[in-house]
């Protein structure tokens, strides 16, 4: 289980009775929207199940007309993020060297977003203004400079470089000043947004609660909004084009 601060445990301590969770279900989930970057969860524990989060987008969770726990996981989720981003939550790794379950320079602290697929993984420290990448063993360390950085992946195609959202648009590492490793030349195309393990099935609803869906066929003004909400989410990496594809034909489909 990750190491939380005494101020983390004490705020997890305090979520946990509020939303009655158990301590490690809700450490889950901070772990979980903290891998997201504040922004969006895949989660999975034994009293919400599994599902994924993304603010100010939508929840989706395995009881498809269980309003009221989309509900608990947005209002869950949200406040995670929030808790993440005013107060050092995890403890911070020793100092000098990278010893123990943390890959990156002990003396950077904790990141506030980090990601994995394959034979690659990467950790965002803001407050240091670094990037640390690993691959094949090998860490790279960059200097983030004023990117604010919002996501880390790889496009698919020729692009082999690792790229990040900032307020800039999409940035290669490649124009990163590289502060110590051997950099990421010939790296393989990776999205690390398509590459979080398959969760249980879900449905896609808006992230507030809403009233008891009425009989019959759902209009077409609600279904074109959520297909707009699909393509933000396929373009965003978290479901894949043949995920789209399927959730579009169900949507049609009740038309």
């Amino acid at each position: 289980m990750a190491q939380l601060t005494p101020v983390g445990q004490n705020i997890i301590n305090d979520i946990a009775r509020r939303y009655n969770l158990s301590y490690e279900s809700t450490v889950s989930m901070l772990v979980a929207v903290n891998n997201g970057g504040g922004t969006m969860a895949q989660f999975s524990c034994p009293e919400l199940g599994g599902g994924q989060w993304m603010r100010g987008g939508m929840t989706m969770v395995g009881d498809m007309f269980n309003y009221a726990l989309k509900s608990t996981v947005d209002s869950l989720c949200n406040e995670l993020s929030n808790a993440l981003a005013n107060n050092q939550m995890f403890l911070p790794a020793p100092q000098g060297g990278i010893v123990g379950s943390h890959w990156w320079p002990g003396d950077l602290g904790s990141p506030s977003s980090s990601g994995s697929q394959n034979n690659i993984r990467y950790a965002f420290f803001p407050q240091a203004q670094r990037l640390v990448v690993e691959r094949n063993g090998q860490v790279s360390v960059f200097d983030t400079l004023d990117h604010r950085i919002g996501g880390v992946s790889q496009q698919q195609g020729g692009d082999t470089s690792l790229t990040f959202s900032s307020q800039y648009g999409t940035v290669s590492t490649l124009s990163l000043p590289l502060v110590s490793g051997p950099g990421l030349q010939g790296t393989n195309p990776t999205n690390f947004a398509a590459a979080s393990a398959p969760i249980a099935p879900a449905v896609i609803s808006p992230a507030s609660p809403g009233p008891s869906a009425p009989a019959g066929g759902q209009g077409s003004h609600d279904v074109v909004a959520l297909l707009e909400k699909l393509g933000q989410l396929r373009d965003a990496g978290v479901l894949t084009p043949e995920e789209f594809a399927a959730k579009k034909a169900e949507l049609l489909a009740r038309l």
